[in-house]
């Protein structure tokens, strides 16, 4: 029989191509094994070879490195907030076993941030220190951007660290991170934007550490279905769930809206049209949501 791990990537149920596999009796990964996963998949952020990425960028024209420092600048900033307001979820675990796979995202959610800002410095010739860098970056995420992470996010984790017993405040954290942020944003990006690059033979470097990125996206997106799978089994947390999504899906919408558009507006976006990567965005959540015993309905990307 067929383990999830050979179904899936990293035990994300959104990378299942067989959808008759998708039910609320999936058998998912727990904390446990995604821990062990983790151990056994680690990178170096300072290690990966730059040089060809330098070359290729010193000929890119400057309308091309603006489209690129614009969806680059967008995680760069990200993976500094999902790293900063993280600790409230590691306070709110219920065993050692979520502890320990708990610890392991945020790890990663830094050597993240690490990767960009090494990427940035020594390729897009970034000024200064870090903060320098991350609020050159700042000038290119968009409102939508601002108030779900500098907004939304902050809120949630305050609300985690002022009572880490909070389950409704748990349950809405990892909807907001690992379906919303996580699992609909970041991972939407990373699949067009990595395609781009390997198809263009661009940026080799930045695609690997960029791919690594993605393995650790879905390893921890598994973990936030696992968590979201075990609650809703009660009503009032598939509910909140529901609330939530209902509530972020349209702003996380306009967090992917390159600059001089809107939502709604047709634009192409590394090659690819808005409407792919709605639909892949849909898909992907919709997936999850499945498992997890809550099905996307009324709310939409």
């Amino acid at each position: 029989m067929a383990t999830l791990l050979d179904l899936t990537s990293q035990g994300d149920v959104a990378t299942i191509t067989d959808d008759a596999y998708l039910n609320r009796t999936l058998q998912l990964m727990d904390p446990q094994q995604l821990y062990a996963l983790w151990e056994r998949q680690q990178w170096r952020s300072q290690e990966i070879d730059l040089e060809r990425d330098k070359e290729d960028w010193a000929e890119l024209s400057d309308e091309a490195k603006e489209e690129h420092l614009w969806g680059l600048s967008s995680f760069f900033v990200g993976e500094e907030r999902v790293t900063t307001q993280f600790s409230g979820l590691v306070m709110a675990y219920e065993d050692e076993q979520e502890e320990a796979f708990l610890t392991t995202q945020q790890v990663d959610e830094a050597r993240h941030m690490q990767f960009f800002d090494r990427w940035f410095r020594e390729v897009a010739g970034g000024d200064g220190g870090i903060r320098d860098r991350l609020a050159a970056s700042r000038a290119d995420v968009t409102d939508a951007f601002v108030e779900l992470f500098d907004d939304r996010l902050v809120k949630m984790g305050e609300r985690l660290i002022a009572d880490p017993s909070d389950m409704d405040a748990k349950v809405d954290f990892i909807t907001t991170y690992h379906m919303v942020i996580e699992g609909t944003l970041a991972l939407t990006g990373l699949h067009f934007m990595l395609d781009y690059y390997e198809k263009n033979e661009l940026l080799p470097g930045f695609a690997e550490g960029f791919a690594n990125i993605a393995r650790d996206e879905h390893r921890h997106v598994a973990y936030g279905t696992w968590f979201l799978q075990q609650k809703c089994g009660e009503e009032r947390y598939r509910a909140r769930v529901r609330e939530t999504l209902n509530e972020l899906l349209p702003l996380a919408a306009g967090v992917l809206v390159p600059k001089g558009y809107s939502v709604g507006d047709e634009y192409e976006f590394f090659g690819y049209t808005s409407q792919e990567q709605a639909e892949f965005a849909y898909s992907a959540l919709s997936r999850r949501l499945k498992v997890i015993g809550v099905p996307l309905a009324t709310a939409t990307v």
